[in-house]
């Protein structure tokens, strides 16, 4: 027995010492490499069955190459010039922008485009699913893009359901075994809605129930004008990945015959805010591990280093990567406004006890961190210089930029700007600056070490 145990034991280590081998040859980002390799080697079994389920990188080899994408982007669409929004209109609450969903649906004439991360069946999803099988039954085309993962917890019946009425609803990478190892990690985590061609929708929300909570504050973009095509590009790659469908037939993009009026836009307290009177330049930017470049937070990063006065971010999750990191703190140094608003309380445990130590380091460099404390934040928008801001699903941390699928409509435009950063000192009003928690600012020797542990995961998260 006792030289069973030993050849066990030495069997362990060689598919151990193969494993962290394996990630080290990947070439991927040395402080992910070292969290994976400190993983394997010091939690036994688990470490290695981890990596084999959330680690292994097949995104490039086995996933997307599978799925060319050339006929598509090469399209009639990519023609168009410039990318216009008519009227860009901000909602920071479920009350908001659902209403707004559920008119633009109901005006509805020739299809309805849905790509989200979670389609809950409670009240609300049911709602608006009612709506989309009204429509389908009046001859419009409606197509549903749902995250497997991301609706693990939603049955089966409640998409059924819209499927016996003639709605195509297709879920993202199924995770079913053996290939549940290819798929888990790679999450298409975009929320945005495209109404014939003429106005769609981006941000963070999902269709849940729990995003009308007063205490959930979040931040979802209404748009009309030409800008709209980039959306629709966007949800019309996602559907050939997902059904092999090639949709690029003009009636997708189609003139703008009307600037449909502008809605008030409503800050988190419900004070009524202008909407921008001039046309505002915007693009839908998503990223992937089927991109090339991870553009999104290259796009960041491009924001960051160009500040010239101020720097506002908002984002549930701060976890940054080293380019992100660096360029914050750049900015810091040169004398930038940076200022960081994150929940006080988080919806993850492990992700917020992660995110303290990244916190603190930019309140200790000069950032100005603040905690929202009326409720969950989880909008996700940067404000730079009253010039740019950008509004969509990604967050400040590892998965956003590197795993998941995301989109994010980045807009150039002083009126729209100063609008968002109006919101954004509106939310300022209830929060607590890190710097006035003295246990958050200078935590107890354990306390530290814990968080430092944990940091070193934060890129595996």
């Amino acid at each position: 027995m006792p030289e069973l145990n030993i050849i066990l034991a030495a069997l362990y280590y060689i598919i151990a010492m193969l494993a962290v081998v394996h990630v080290v040859m990947d070439n991927r980002q040395p402080s992910k490499t070292m969290a994976w390799a400190l993983v394997i080697w010091f939690v036994p079994f688990v470490g290695i069955v981890f990596y084999i389920f959330f680690g292994v990188n097949t995104r490039k080899e086995r996933l997307v190459s599978k799925r060319s994408l050339d006929e598509l982007t090469k399209r009639t669409m990519l023609s168009v010039q410039p990318f216009e929004a008519s009227a860009v209109n901000i909602y920071t609450g479920g009350h908001e922008f659902f209403p707004a969903l559920l008119r633009a649906i109901a005006d509805a004439r020739d299809h309805i485009h849905i790509n989200m991360y979670i389609f809950e069946d409670d009240p609300l999803g049911n709602l608006v699913a009612d709506a989309l099988i009204d429509k389908a039954r009046q001859g419009v085309a409606v197509r549903i893009i749902y995250d497997d993962v991301g609706c693990w917890n939603v049955p089966h019946r409640f998409f059924e359901r819209m499927r016996e009425e003639g709605i195509e609803v297709v879920p993202f990478l199924p995770v079913r075994f053996p290939s549940f190892t290819s798929k888990v990690n790679y999450r298409n985590h975009r929320k945005l809605i495209v109404i014939d061609g003429q106005a769609g929708f981006i941000g963070g929300m999902n269709i849940a129930q729990r995003y009308t909570s007063p205490t959930w504050r979040d931040t979802m973009l209404h748009i009309t004008g030409t800008a709209v095509y980039t959306l629709q590009q966007a949800f019309l790659i996602d559907w050939y990945f997902v059904d092999r469908t090639l949709i690029n037939d003009r009636q997708y993009y189609p003139a703008i015959t009307s600037t449909p009026a502008a809605l008030p836009t409503a800050t988190a307290k419900d004070t009524a805010i202008e909407p921008a009177a001039a046309p505002a330049q915007l693009h839908t930017v998503t990223s992937g591990p089927d991109s090339p470049l991870p553009e999104i937070m290259q796009a960041f990063v491009r924001i960051i280093t160009g500040a010239r006065r101020y720097l506002y971010i908002e984002t549930p999750y701060f976890l940054p990567n080293e380019p992100v990191l660096f360029a914050l703190k750049s900015a810091v140094a040169a004398g930038i406004d940076v200022r960081i608003m994150v929940p006080q309380k988080n919806d993850s445990w492990f992700v917020d006890w992660a995110g303290r130590s990244y916190l603190r380091e930019m309140a200790e460099t000069g950032a100005r961190v603040e905690l929202y404390k009326a409720g969950f934040l989880h909008s996700k928008i940067l404000i730079c210089d009253d010039e740019v801001c950008t509004c969509g699903s990604a967050n400040v941390d590892f998965r956003s930029f590197e795993n998941n699928f995301e989109a994010n409509a980045f807009i150039h435009g002083q009126q729209t700007a100063q609008r968002m950063k109006t919101i954004f000192l509106d939310d300022e009003q209830q929060t607590v600056n890190l710097t006035d928690m003295p246990h958050r600012m200078q935590p107890h020797f354990t306390i530290r070490l814990f968080e430092s542990l944990v940091r070193m995961l934060a890129p595996l998260m």
